[in-house]
């Protein structure tokens, strides 16, 4: 067992996946934060300013593999920007690069199941910027996810106008446009770009 100052981490991540962090989390002054639950992202990188931390922040929600992925992609945008600069795309050539790089040992040490670990595989093969972008990376980190209800569904799985219940709002699905829906939230009028694979609850006359 890892024994430092990160070791509050290790409810979060698969066994033994601390202490393959550890050389990569003591290599710069940083501060890491659970986060709660945002539906926006899973996690974020903040380069120092004025002499303060580097700050990773990833959502407390997450199940552990997923928490892992994330961690070491924030840890990438860290490591890219000390090795690079800040002018690069964040998602460009180096951070891609720095990513594969890091994830390489999680991946040799069998720290992932076999279905999630192929996925992330095919994901960084593909350049993929984040898990959320990769839809079958998705799928498979959700069927490792602890909380499952009866009446959540994706919202894929809707049809366009079906109205849904999202962050105990009311949206109303709309078309695809890339890769998220553009949905209404009834009561402002506003719309918004949901992933596919958000779990949301069909809204029937049951709800009323």
């Amino acid at each position: 067992m890892a024994n430092y100052k990160y070791q509050g981490l290790e409810p979060y991540l698969p066994p033994g996946a601390l202490d393959l962090l550890e050389p990569l989390l003591n290599k710069y002054p940083l501060q890491i934060l659970v986060a709660k639950p945002r539906t926006s992202k899973f996690g974020d990188y903040r380069f120092p300013r004025k002499g303060s931390l580097h700050r990773i922040s990833v959502n407390g929600n997450l199940n552990c593999y997923h928490f892992l992925i994330t961690l070491i992609h924030e840890y990438a945008h860290l490591e890219a920007y000390m090795l690079y600069g800040k002018n690069i795309n964040p998602h460009g050539e180096e951070w891609q690069e720095t990513f594969r790089l890091n994830s390489a040992a999680f991946l040799e040490q069998g720290l992932f199941p076999v279905d999630v670990g192929k996925a992330f595989m095919d994901s960084l093969e593909k350049g993929h910027a984040s898990s959320a972008r990769s839809l079958e990376l998705m799928r498979v980190l959700k069927n490792y996810d602890s909380k499952k209800t009866s009446v959540s569904q994706h919202l894929e799985d809707l049809a366009e106008g079906d109205r849904f219940i999202l962050n105990q709002k009311l949206f109303r699905k709309g078309a695809r446009s890339r890769k998220r829906f553009k949905c209404e939230e009834l009561r402002s009028g506003r719309f918004y770009m949901v992933h596919p694979l958000a779990e949301v609850t069909l809204y029937t006359l049951k709800n009323d």
